[in-house]
């Protein structure tokens, strides 16, 4: 048994560098001979402080080190196991085993499934295993608190004032604990949690008894749970035995000390003041306070002396974190006590350029060969952002924190699958997972892109009818404009398709999980030809796989097919995965907990703003604030502390660089409390990095700034020109030459997007089919017009929007087409031809048309009819000659383009179904040559007026070398879809004032 008398307790402060100050400590202490350390244990709190560790050693030794033997123990944060070197067989026979995480996680979840099924509605599946993760987490601090049930049961809520939701949840936590315990003692296993503190309390009794040979060292240990803090009181106490602590604050007030906290309740009153919890100290005096350890007690490592610029930060640390009433003591401190040398400081407009500032002042770093540098940052999306800018000089940088499997490529690929299979192959979802870059990544894979890109041109605009016979139909369809493309899809889509059937068939009935579940494997290994399962991604996405599949009877008691990804997404949000070894040596992006403990000469802290250092506090679902307390359960606020712990053990470094932005992409941001203390404490001490703001702004600045903004106006030659056009581009051609040009020449179409609301062009295409068939098989019978609509309205395919909101104006207008052609039928208007093609050579050049109708007049004459689903065009517009459809339409006709039409053309008409002005009726018949004054067309001069202004244009730009100019009329140039290709921001507005003549 140890009589040693007092503890052998140390302290490594952050400016003193605690991996190499540990080693060479350890060095000094115990390589007398060459097997010294060989002989001795080295207890660290995780994997990165024994990697860190394992560095220093190798950077220390001369002629080479045999290494102490290195134990993990695990932070409770980080949730590693205890290392082996401390669950020998001899020690630990008779602790139970702990339940797997995965067992306990399903288990919950399907108990507040069924509990919650029993009492209200049914809860999502997701929602069950978010709850059931989070249960866990409060269950976990009672274990590692060593609060009991029974403890928890005495707890009165109605004598704690609390609202009927809390009470509530409180009942309904001991409902499921009360169930998990006797889960645990069915399956013989104990939380991990509390088999942690079971072997640490084995441990501590056996080396008590007959204390080890070899030296023991905890070090780095920071967690203050009471089971820790009894095993490293024990190691205190061996005879060869040493703990050595990181950034305990020595140079702290005694009397300040003594305010953090914790306190006794007054005897008299009850009253128990209010710890100190977000203080960067607390942590450290509770796990001393339970080691039963003063402060006083505790030494300084050798050769980690509070001389120089870096101590003299700590001690300007140590003031600007004070407790708050202490903060006002600020105003008395000397220059040399608020002085943060080697500290700078960078604000950035947001977090693209923050990234890109960090990412080139590690590059610069990097030109030092002796510098290490480390990345400091909680926000995961801005360490990917700052590992994506390094590639930009081929610096890879080891991101140890790691990515949540949801954002790598096999998590993007598996829940891209989960989203189109479960809901019945959505566009946009099917389409993303037949691109993905995992898929067919063989030689094959350019011919699949190829047919992915021709299903994408014909899923376009709005959503087909569920299920792959929603594709089928699509294939089938009598659609002239698809002709060409479905005949290049089908043999193609049949192979696809017969791949994903058995999913679909799958879905048709209740879900049989471990069926699911093999199907679901089967269908990525295929589509992926097995290269989901490669790398790091792929083996956690497989080892989930795995686990859940002998795990069938845990599951959710009942799940939908469309909560899949849901569920799979939580699931896969905490599976960290981390990057295989082989980054840049000399550079590390590290999260807080893996930050711990490491050693750098540069440190760049980032993302210091509120919600992310500190992280925004989740509160207890489960327990209120008021029993936490009254159990003595760590506040949420102590999060905050363990975060400022963390920045000022950062802050340790020789050189150190602390980064915000001012908006982050939700956002205005606010800067985070601890930069404002520190800016707070001195002022105009803390001083902006000189260069970073320069560097930024010049990277990705262009050597010459042109500051001339020209309007696009490209010259085709002469071949290109000379091509056939139809009537609806003759005005795309006047007004907008340049959208002509890209259109017909250039060969470039605007697309509807993935999974549309139906567009007016939609709905204009729609109404001319029915129109077409009205007319074409049942002649114009009145009442068939409406009997079509119906049935088309009546398709259970058709978008929503269309039905909902749509169907009523359509019918209406419809209706009123029937009614007045019928009219027009027995007053000698007959309707000759409807959706008919023509086409004539005018000035030289082909012109081709569709009539969407042509009757023949009583007088024999002809009238040009033109449906419109909205507003007919101005009469200005026809007059300026910026909409010459129906006269050239009439040009055709009187030159026999339209088969077995002729005579002249005496009528113009726009037959709109939008509603009349001044009426809430649908459906007005307007024609450009009635009017009052100059604003109009005669009838007689229709066909001339337009052929004129066609011969002009045809002149100019079809068989002439006018410029194609953007938007020469954008009056009369309301469409977009060229806007981006002529990049009209950069020079609409800014060109100089051009007069363009049309005469």
């Amino acid at each position: 048994m140890s009589d040693r008398r007092r503890p052998s307790i140390y302290n490594i402060a952050a400016h003193g560098g605690f991996a190499d100050a540990l080693a060479q400590g350890l060095i000094d202490r115990f390589a007398k001979d060459a097997f010294g350390l060989a002989r001795g244990l080295v207890i660290l709190p995780n994997n990165r402080a024994r990697t860190a560790l394992q560095e220093a050693f190798v950077r220390l030794s001369e002629d080479g080190l045999l290494l102490p033997q290195m134990a993990v123990i695990g932070d409770l944060e980080l949730d590693e196991s205890i290392g082996v070197a401390l669950d020998s067989g001899e020690l630990a026979l008779d602790i139970p085993a702990a339940v797997d995480p995965m067992d306990r996680l399903l288990t919950l979840a399907q108990m507040i499934q069924k509990e919650i099924g029993l009492r209200d509605d049914a809860i999502l599946a997701k929602d069950a295993l978010r709850l059931a993760r989070e249960f866990g987490g409060t269950l976990d601090q009672l274990n590692i608190e060593e609060i009991s049930l029974s403890d928890l049961k005495k707890t009165e809520p109605e004598s704690l004032d609390l609202s009927t939701h809390w009470q509530d949840s409180y009942r309904f936590f001991l409902i499921i604990a009360e169930k998990w315990q006797e889960q645990l003692a069915q399956w013989e296993r104990v939380d991990q949690a509390v088999r942690r503190n079971m072997l640490f309390d084995h441990i501590a009794r056996t080396w008590k008894e007959t204390p080890p040979a070899q030296f023991v060292v905890a070090a780095g240990v920071t967690t203050s749970a009471p089971a820790i803090a009894r095993f490293l009181e024990t190691i205190a106490f061996l005879p060869a035995g040493l703990v050595v602590l990181p950034d305990l604050d020595l140079v702290m007030p005694d009397e300040e000390w003594d305010m953090l906290g914790p306190f006794e309740p007054d005897p008299e009153s009850g009253y128990m003041p209010r710890a100190q919890e977000t203080h960067p100290q607390y942590h450290m005096k509770l796990l001393l306070d339970r080691m039963s350890m003063a402060r006083g007690e505790v030494l300084r490592w050798p050769r980690t002396g509070e001389s120089g610029a870096v101590a003299q930060r700590s001690r300007a640390l140590s003031h600007a974190f004070a407790i708050p009433k202490l903060t006002v003591r600020w105003q008395n401190l000397e220059s040399s006590e608020r002085s943060l040398a080697g500290v700078q400081t960078i604000e950035a407009r947001n977090s693209a350029e923050e990234a890109q500032t960090i990412a080139l002042l590690a590059r610069e770093a990097l030109e030092d060969p002796k510098q290490r540098i480390a990345i400091v940052t909680p926000d995961r999306s801005l360490a990917t952002r700052i590992s994506a800018h390094l590639k930009r000089w081929d610096v890879q940088v080891d991101d140890t924190a790691g990515q949540a499997l949801t954002k790598l490529p096999e998590g993007v690929f598996f829940l891209n699958l989960l989203a189109a299979v479960a809901d019945g192959f959505p566009p946009a979802e099917f389409l993303a997972l037949l691109k993905h870059p995992l898929v067919q990544r063989g030689e094959g894979r350019l011919s699949w892109l190829d047919h992915v890109r021709e299903l994408d041109l014909l899923l376009r605009g709005p959503r087909p009818a569920p299920g792959l016979a929603g594709i089928d139909a699509l294939l089938r369809a009598e659609n002239h404009r698809t002709r060409k493309l479905r005949g290049a899809i089908t043999p193609w889509w049949q192979s696809v398709r017969t791949m994903f059937e058995p999913m679909e068939s799958l879905f048709a009935s209740s879900l049989d999980w471990p069926r699911l579940l093999d199907q679901l494997r089967q269908l990525a290994e295929n589509l992926t030809e097995g290269a989901i399962w490669a790398g790091p991604g792929g083996r956690e996405l497989a080892d989930l796989l795995a686990k859940l599949q002998i795990r069938a009877e845990m599951g959710p008691i009942r799940i939908q097919a469309n909560e899949l990804r849901g569920y799979f997404e939580t699931l896969m949000a905490d599976i960290s995965v981390r990057p295989a070894y082989g980054g840049h040596p000399r550079i590390a992006l590290y999260g807080l907990l893996e930050a711990r403990l490491q050693q750098s000469d540069l440190v760049i802290c980032c993302g210091l703003n509120e919600g992310s250092w500190p992280q925004a506090i989740t509160p207890d679902p489960w327990l209120a604030p008021m029993i936490r307390k009254s159990l003595g359960l760590p506040a949420q606020e102590r999060q905050i502390g363990l975060s400022a712990h963390d920045l000022v053990g950062a802050m340790g470094a020789k050189k150190v660089i602390l980064s915000r932005a001012v908006r982050d992409d939700s956002g205005p941001a606010i800067a985070s409390r601890f930069l404002l203390r520190l800016k707070g404490m001195c002022g105009n001490n803390l001083r902006e990095h000189p260069e970073a703001r320069r560097w930024m702004a010049s990277i990705d600045e262009p050597e010459i700034l042109s500051g001339a903004y020209d309007r696009p106006a490209p010259l085709p030659n002469a071949e290109q020109r000379h091509i056939p056009i139809s009537v609806t581009q003759v005005d795309r051609l006047i007004a907008d030459p340049y959208a002509f040009y890209a259109n017909k020449i250039m060969g470039f179409a605007s697309l509807d997007m993935i999974d549309a609301d139906p567009s007016a062009a939609w709905r204009g295409t729609i109404i001319h089919d029915i129109l077409e068939q009205w007319a074409k098989q049942d002649i114009y019978a009145p009442g068939a017009l409406r009997e079509r609509a119906d049935r088309f309205l009546s398709d259970p395919t058709l978008h929503p929007l269309m039905r909902s909101l749509w169907a009523p104006r359509l019918i209406e207008g419809l209706e009123w087409i029937a009614k007045t052609l019928d009219e027009n039928r027995k007053a000698g208007r007959e309707p000759a031809a409807s959706e008919i093609y023509g086409k004539a050579e005018i000035a030289g050049v082909q012109l081709s048309g569709i009539a969407d109708r042509i009757d023949r007049m009583s007088d024999g004459g002809l009238a040009i009819v033109d449906y419109k689903t909205g507003g007919a065009p101005t009469n200005k517009a026809v007059v300026e000659g910026y909409n010459l459809q129906l006269g050239l339409l009439a040009a055709i006709a009187e030159l026999g383009g339209f088969p077995d039409i002729a005579g002249e053309a005496t009528g113009f008409e726009y037959w709109s179904l939008a509603k009349t002005a001044g009426s809430d009726n649908f459906g007005y018949v307007r024609s450009p040559t009635k009017g009052r004054g100059d604003n109009v067309v005669p009838s007689d001069a229709m066909v001339d007026h337009a052929v004129a202004r066609f011969n002009k244009a045809v002149d100019q730009y079809i068989l002439g070398s006018e410029p194609m100019t953007a938007k020469l009329h954008p009056e009369y140039a309301p469409y977009a879809d060229f806007d981006q290709l002529m990049r009209l921001e950069e020079w609409y507005g800014r060109s100089p004032v051009e007069v363009v003549d049309d005469e």
